[in-house]
């Protein structure tokens, strides 16, 4: 992306090729790397993307936002840099930014964004330009491969001859490889990213061939290209297929019939093992695309509520890198400042003996004026269709904003529907949803009541 989504006007033009190749072995023992078709840590652990991209290079004054997307349960951030097309990122700024990433257990994935669109925009920078400004940075890079993927350039070739994609992303990996990087490199399809013409699925080999470390991922963009199941299927099949490592490193999600299907996207990512990273947290010149409305969190928009808290989304789904330890992922869409009191959760009610459901309701968050709750519908010992969560507030606490039920309010008495992905429960089963709401003077747990249909 450059801002905003780049129109592509054209179809899949043609059948996926057969041939078969293959998966090497990874050869680097550093930090980061490839194995078959998954990046591994150094210690073995498989690691699987569950990312966010951040605009940092238009935005660098907002920081607060590693912290934010770290809350939403992401394990990793795509890190937008420029090495002057745009106010270039000096390698303090990149320091900084790996620290950001450290300090809140993030993978870090750095790109340099002047590529984009390199042949159909003249502003863009050549791909042997974005490794000399890794080169500049090599200083702060090295020594980070546990926790850095650099992403060489941003969608480095637009739609005039995108054929030349594969020399030129060959020179580029050769180039940082005689120049010491050690790192997992990433490297972006032509045609902005979105490989419509098939140039990077029928010549990723020779790319992966350049690369005398064997550790370099494949980057696939998924916008208006990828706008129904079969062509998102049909794509990822071929690279399974050949052995070779991708990535969605961006996507957007279906707000009309022409654009990505975000739903699809997700579940056979999350079926086949394979990262996503979602564009993007804010600042889209399309506000269509931003996750959050002017970076606040607790302001998450249609978009960021079906990456963040959606079926296979970041917070059921993403697992921390072992490199920073285990932990249990965060509340998503966290306060913007840190809790005062801990959290409130009552003793867990048994499934009743029959047919029916019962509700848990815990406070996950609290700080002054507002809170953020958790609530759990378990079924009995038979299966339920769907349910109804009702409850009465004593203290005159609002709901401002739910996930994964449609919640509403009449005075003190608040309703909360399944929607329609979490209706159906097995006997036993669970479904949770969530909530950010406002208090003054208490707030006491409420006793919710659950109704079956």
């Amino acid at each position: 992306m450059k801002r905003r989504l780049t129109s592509i006007g054209a179809a899949v033009l043609a059948v996926l090729a057969s041939t078969l190749f293959l998966a090497r072995p990874a050869l680097a023992a550093t930090g980061l790397h490839i194995s078959g078709t998954s990046i591994v840590e150094s210690n073995g652990n498989k690691f699987v993307m569950r990312g966010i991209n951040h605009e940092h290079t238009w935005f660098a004054n907002q920081t607060g936002s590693f912290a934010d997307i770290k809350a939403t349960g992401a394990n990793t951030v795509r890190v937008v840099l420029s090495g002057g097309r745009w106010t270039a990122n000096s390698a303090a700024d990149v320091a900084n930014v790996i620290a950001l990433c450290k300090q809140n257990k993030l993978i870090c994935v750095l790109e340099d964004h002047d590529t984009t669109g390199y042949g159909e925009d003249s502003a863009a920078y050549t791909l042997d330009q974005a490794v000399n400004y890794w080169i500049g940075l090599k200083s702060v890079l090295a020594g980070q491969e546990d926790y850095v993927i650099i992403n060489i350039g941003n969608e480095p070739i637009g739609n005039t001859n995108p054929g030349q994609w594969t020399a030129a992303t060959v020179a580029a990996v050769q180039k940082m490889r005689s120049n010491g990087f050690q790192h997992m490199l990433m490297v972006d399809a032509p045609n902005w990213g979105q490989d419509w013409q098939f140039t990077m699925r029928d010549n990723a080999q020779t790319v992966l061939d350049a690369d005398s470390q064997h550790n370099t991922m494949l980057s696939i963009h998924m916008y208006s290209v990828f706008n129904t199941a079969s062509s998102i299927a049909s794509y990822l099949d071929t690279f399974a297929a050949k052995g070779w490592p991708l990535v969605i490193g961006e996507f957007g999600w279906q707000y009309d019939s022409t654009q990505v299907d975000d739903q699809t996207l997700m579940s056979e990512a999350v079926k086949r093992g394979i990262g996503y990273i979602g564009w993007s947290w804010a600042g889209n010149n399309d506000p269509i695309l931003d996750m959050t409305n002017n970076f606040d969190p607790a302001q998450l928009t249609t978009w960021g509520q079906r990456i963040v808290n959606g079926p296979n989304g970041i917070k059921a789904t993403a697992k921390q890198a072992t490199i920073f330890g285990t932990s249990t992922p965060p509340p998503t869409t966290p306060p913007t400042s840190p809790p005062t009191t801990p959290p409130t959760t009552p003793p867990t009610t048994p499934p009743p003996s029959g047919g029916g459901c019962t509700a848990a309701y815990s406070i996950t968050g609290s700080w002054g004026g507002g809170f953020q709750a958790d609530v759990k519908v378990t079924a009995g010992s038979s299966a339920i269709k769907s349910w109804t969560v009702t409850w009465t507030y004593a203290n005159g606490q609002t709901v401002s904003q739910a996930w994964n039920a449609t919640v509403t309010s009449s005075g003190a008495n608040v309703t909360a529907r399944n929607v329609s992905y979490n209706g159906s429960l097995a006997a036993g089963g669970t479904a949770s949803f969530g909530f950010l709401g406002s208090w003054n003077g208490s707030n006491p747990v409420p006793n919710p009541t659950c109704t079956a249909g």
